[in-house]
């Protein structure tokens, strides 16, 4: 894969990153891997918000290590983070779920049918199984490990030592008056909002009552819940006291000895940085406001010894149609989700166009196919471009779009899988709907698209047409689907007026000599053109305005004599979908 050119004309925000990367970890830990992290929690599905928590530093990463450098990007599964509450619409639970509330996620059930030993490997495992779809290179790091272990036993003791430093700190801000949100400009109305990033942005911060400050929270010993209060602590033995709210159990442990709880995530995250050495994590809009998790943790990081890691925050990802999503929300879309109705590269791709902290939103709407002509129209702009480093023109691409474009389509470690024959997803799309899974049928109109380059097998069309074919089946409502008509409308074909004859009569004349995709597309557009007197191939500055009324008004009728409706696919792929012979008949001949 080719390395980013240097030059400022030339450089992304990627790389822009990756520059500012690699020097401050020179300067913090030189000769040591450049460590990069995102965090999830697996609280309920994880969606493509919280996805742009994995792809800003994934593309950074990989940046690097096209550089030649060694890079780590660690995933931090907060799986040990409390179950907060249950998400509406998942699959399989139910309001019983509630009896959980305050339990690791991990010491949670699955929901029902589930293959997976609890609630966090269950949806940590959709968002592993995307993730290498996407060649996203990973270091997965389960906090529930980490803590039972004792991984970070000096670290809670060093928090439980310096807890008055820590609470000073936080002080600072819970007495200040919560500032007002920002308001961003919304996408439009289907915006939607990734509410969770790393952690729990909502998480109390660990204060108490008259016992003192304690940034850490014992799990309970008898019901396995984190609804506890820490009633004193000794430095010197490391006995710690706490109680139960919830089924009033009591116990001494020793917290030089003990794993069954964690730092508060304010104190939790900062913890990490320091200890994992992070020179890059980002944050959502949630973590980056004044006294929020990832400016607190700026200054707590230092009583571990560490520093904040450079950190942009990312803005809100958009999903057409949709309403906030939240990952604690049932029925949200995920990765995965998206993965079933666009290749890789494409989803990619919308992360790596936009800066982190410009909004975009993903469709599944309509607006999928015009976002596919677009990254078409980018794929041919960039193959007919020189070979250089990102800066060379790509044709008339810009230097970024050439950027975002490598960075979608492969790695360092290579260019992803993709479809032989990536013909056009909207054509896909109306094949696929036209011909109701029938795979003989749809590559018979594939191969008719293009005469010269016939279609040898629908495998060369794949995995994008089984990605269209998956967004006509779930996306596309069933009121806007395609069905052609068995027989001719005979009572329309008996009222045309002899203008509308005419019209019909020179598109079934000229079929034959036209049967391709561009061949259909220069006839149906060219017969209300040769009806007013005008060449086929008359450009639209050579026509007048009601040419394009009259193309209208011709399509429209066609969509009538063929799916008896005003509208439907595009028609040159329509006719070929329909068949010559077919078309003939339902045009009266």
């Amino acid at each position: 894969m080719p390395i980013v050119a240097q030059s400022t004309e030339t450089t992304d925000w990627v790389s822009r990153f990756a520059d500012e990367v690699i020097e401050e970890s020179e300067r913090r830990a030189p000769g040591k891997p450049v460590v990069v992290a995102s965090g999830l929690s697996p609280s309920g599905p994880i969606h493509l918000g919280n996805l742009r928590e994995v792809m800003t530093p994934h593309l950074v990463a990989d940046e690097i290590r096209r550089r030649g450098h060694q890079v780590r990007h660690l995933i931090s599964w907060d799986d040990y983070d409390r179950y907060r509450k249950v998400p509406a619409g998942v699959a399989g639970i139910d309001e019983s779920w509630a009896e959980h509330i305050g339990k690791p996620l991990t010491s949670v059930p699955a929901p029902r049918g589930s293959s997976h030993p609890n609630w966090a490997e269950h949806f940590k495992a959709a968002m592993i199984e995307s993730l290498a779809q996407l060649g996203v290179e990973f270091d997965g790091i389960s906090q529930t490990e980490q803590y039972t272990s004792g991984a970070y036993r000096e670290q809670i003791l060093h928090a439980m030592k310096h807890r008055n430093d820590i609470d000073a700190i936080l002080a600072q801000y819970r007495t200040k008056k919560a500032p007002k949100k920002q308001q961003q400009k919304p996408l439009d109305e289907a915006e939607l909002e990734a509410e969770e990033g790393s952690g729990a942005a909502s998480e109390d911060d660990g204060s108490s009552g008259a016992a003192g400050y304690f940034p850490y929270k014992p799990y309970c010993g008898n019901c396995g819940k984190d609804l506890t209060t820490v009633t004193s602590y000794d430095d010197d033995t490391t006995e710690l006291a706490y109680t139960c709210n919830e089924c009033a159990f009591a116990e001494t442990v020793r917290l030089s000895e003990f794993n069954r709880g964690k730092l508060v995530w304010k104190v939790d995250w900062p913890m990490r940085w320091a200890y994992e050495g992070v020179i890059f994590e980002p944050s959502g809009v949630d973590h980056s406001s004044p006294g929020s998790s990832f400016q607190v943790g700026g200054q707590i990081v230092g009583i571990f010894g560490g520093k904040q890691p450079i950190g942009p925050m990312y803005a809100f990802v958009g999903i057409s149609g949709m309403a906030k999503m939240s990952s604690s929300r049932g029925g949200v879309p995920t990765p995965a989700d998206a993965l079933k109705i666009m290749e890789p590269q494409l989803l990619r791709w919308l992360y790596a166009r936009r800066k982190p902290n410009q909004s975009f939103k993903i469709a599944f709407d309509q607006e999928i196919q015009r976002l596919y002509d677009e990254w078409d129209k980018l794929a041919a702009k960039v193959a007919g471009g020189t070979s250089q480093a990102f800066g060379s023109g790509g044709g008339s691409a810009l230097p970024g779009d050439v950027a975002a474009y490598t960075r979608a389509v492969g790695t360092a470690a290579g260019e992803l899988p993709k479809t032989p024959r990536p013909l056009p997803y909207r054509t896909l799309a109306s094949v696929a709907d036209i011909t109701a899974g029938h795979e003989d049928q749809a590559l018979r109109i594939l191969s008719e698209l293009d005469p010269e380059q016939p279609l040898g097998s629908l495998d060369e069309a794949r995995p994008r047409y089984d990605r269209a074919e998956a967004w006509i089946n779930t996306h596309v409502p069933a009121d806007q689907r395609t069905i052609v008509r068995d027989e001719p409308d005979v009572e329309l074909l008996k009222s045309l007026d002899e203008a509308s004859q005419q019209s019909v009569r020179l598109l079934l004349d000229g079929l034959a000599d036209h049967w391709s995709l561009d061949g259909l597309t220069h006839l149906v557009y060219g017969v209300p053109k040769v009806q007013a007197g005008f060449p086929a191939d008359a450009t639209p500055k050579e026509l007048p305005a009601e040419i394009k009324t009259a193309q209208r008004t011709f399509f429209a009728l066609l969509y009538h004599l063929l799916v008896g409706r005003d509208t439907g696919p595009r028609l040159p792929t329509l006719l070929l979908a329909v068949g010559q012979e077919r078309v003939r008949k339902l045009l009266g001949e």
